[in-house]
């Protein structure tokens, strides 16, 4: 406990920023700007992508359902999996937690890794499938989803998607992370990985048999990296970690084999498997080792004193929004797409009806009589793992004609719809982001 303890206490205060600057980029950055350059199969798109991708708070699971909405909007091949890359190996939240922990060198090389490598992954897909025809613009549909208008409702925004739903998102994955790295810390021999010291590229491949298939976010590798390299691993190989590990698991390889086809889905790992061990051999052959283990080694030290009031208070402060945000995820919304109504005893049973929340719904008297007798079906959808995820399937359900309204469930994987749709229809939009739909 007291090092998965040190271990918060120095991260602490850089999550709470990072989460700030999460928040605020989702609620100031219009929606149309990640989908507006990215459809010609060309190099600038495969760059904007991995511009967007590389600052843009998303997990590894979350990454997957936008990226496949990117694609079904009008993305090209190489820009999806220049996104797909990029994203998930970094963020403004781990950016920061990073140079918390690890120092400004693995702070500086990790968003400079992610950016080279989605470059070439998704350049490289864009030559592989360059005989293929770019989305049609006819099937690019406006993005749904709407944000606050107004500097405070945006700010209420930026807090909400910041310390809430982010928090649900990574915030266990996070925890896991933190308690790994407690348990390397005490049962790791200090001298385990020195046997491996003069076999950089053989430590770098046993790094990447492990983190390739695993699932781990930017944020929660972080804490891992730290407590492996205080037990001897090398620089390189613990940038192999935060690469390889964030940005893909089994999830994603077989979404990506089934949306964007098996060509693609093998020069994505290619990239990534590439990348990583490139940079990695970087850090440990030409650049200074110092500039990477400094921060380690100070880590070290202070792990015996005590920590800083200042530290203890944001871990505190984290501590209570983590759990906060973890008890919101499993609350069942209410079925009418109120939160606050007051009107269900539990998922399957809502007294409202249309004429007492027309008012919300900006509903006619017409429209109410026929919301009425609209059938309203239940999906169950497996996959889900955020909110990111919860939310594109939203989207994706509620572009369908017919439909008047969705709400999804993330903690029971339910989809409720309202509308005239078929069965079919709404399984195909689901599927088409990389889930499993069914009706219930």
């Amino acid at each position: 406990m007291h090092e998965i303890w040190n271990l918060i206490n120095e991260m602490s205060p850089y999550l709470l920023l990072g989460f700030g600057f999460a928040g605020l980029l989702h609620a100031f950055v219009p929606a149309q700007v990640y989908h507006r350059y990215l459809s010609k199969n060309d190099f600038r798109s495969v760059l904007w992508a991995a511009m967007i991708g590389v600052p843009l708070p998303l997990c590894s699971c979350g990454v997957i359902p936008t990226a496949m909405s990117l694609r079904k909007e009008g993305a090209s091949k190489g820009a999806t999996t220049s996104f797909l890359i990029a994203t998930p190996q970094t963020g403004i939240d781990s950016i920061l937690a990073t140079a918390s922990l690890l120092g400004i060198p693995f702070a500086i090389i990790r968003p400079i890794a992610a950016l080279v490598t989605a470059l070439f992954g998704g350049q490289l897909v864009n030559w592989a499938t360059k005989n293929e025809t770019s989305a049609n613009s006819e099937t690019i549909r406006k993005a749904s989803e709407e944000r606050p208008k107004g500097f405070w409702n945006k700010i209420k925004e930026a807090l909400k998607y910041g310390y809430f739903e982010m928090m649900q998102d990574i915030g266990k994955w996070l925890m896991i992370g933190l308690v790994v790295a407690g348990l390397i810390t005490v049962f790791v021999p200090d001298d385990f990985f020195l046997y491996f010291n003069d076999k950089p590229l053989l430590t770098m491949l046993m790094v990447l048999a492990v983190s390739v298939p695993m699932y781990v976010c930017a944020t929660g590798s972080i804490p891992i990296a730290a407590a492996l390299m205080l037990k001897g691993l090398s620089p390189g190989a613990a940038l192999v970690l935060l690469m390889a590990g964030p940005a893909c698991n089994m999830a994603s390889i077989m979404v990506i084999g089934k949306v964007l086809e098996k060509k693609t889905m093998w020069v994505y790992l290619f990239s990534i498997i590439l990348g990583a061990i490139t940079f990695g051999l970087l850090i440990d052959l030409v650049l200074p080792t110092e500039w990477f283990t400094s921060s380690i080694q100070a880590t070290k030290d202070c792990c015996a004193e005590s920590p800083a009031i200042f530290n203890v208070i944001c871990s505190v402060v984290l501590g209570i929004l983590l759990i906060v945000a973890l008890i919101l995820r499993h609350k069942h919304p209410c079925s009418c797409g109120d939160d606050h109504c007051g009107c269900c005893d539990d998922d399957d049973h809502c007294k409202c009806d249309a004429e007492h929340h027309s008012h919300e719904h900006n509903h006619s008297i017409e429209n109410i009589e026929n919301h009425k007798v609209m059938e309203k079906k239940k999906f169950k959808v497996d996959g889900m793992m955020c909110n990111h995820c919860r939310n594109n399937v939203e989207k994706s359900i509620k572009n369908l004609q017919g439909v008047e309204h969705v709400e999804v469930d993330l903690a029971s994987g339910i989809a409720v719809v309202e509308g005239n749709v078929s069965d079919e229809e709404v399984i195909k939009a689901i599927e088409s982001l990389g889930y499993k739909g069914k009706r219930m």
